[in-house]
């Protein structure tokens, strides 16, 4: 299930990327959910949105995942905590250059490969936390 942001950060490129000025946006909406706002509307109504400006034209990208990977890591001890930090990002929705943000605020790297395995179990631990409360207000 997605996220309501990156389903309404999804529509809002594809109004982009089709061209559609805001009245028809507007009435699309207003058509499809009886909603004439993204902001009032549950996920499932999104992803009838999102589904109808695919049917318009739109072609959504690949996820993050798909289109940058896994940063590349050569230590082996290293592995299985970026294996954990992958898995809290797609738990979170979130892309690696969350990840990458973290480490630059938390240990002035710039980079999670740049990390060393003290500074990855406690990126690891931030993100646990940061899923806990998510999970906590939900």
């Amino acid at each position: 299930m997605k996220s309501r942001n990156a389903l309404i950060a999804k529509i809002k490129i594809a109004q982009k990327e089709l061209g559609m000025a805001d009245e028809a946006y507007r009435a699309m909406l207003l058509r499809v959910t009886g909603k004439n706002s993204c902001a009032a509307m549950d996920t499932g109504e999104l992803e009838a949105v999102l589904a109808e400006m695919v049917r318009f034209g739109f072609t959504p990208r690949t996820t993050a995942k798909d289109k940058y990977g896994k940063p590349h890591l050569r230590r082996t001890a290293a592995a299985p905590l970026m294996d954990k930090i992958e898995a809290l990002l797609a738990d979170g929705g979130y892309h690696w250059n969350y990840a990458h943000a973290m480490a630059k605020r938390m240990f002035q790297r710039d980079k999670v490969e740049y990390l060393d395995n003290d500074q990855l179990r406690r990126l690891v631990a931030a993100l646990q936390i940061a899923a806990n409360r998510k999970q906590k207000g939900a």
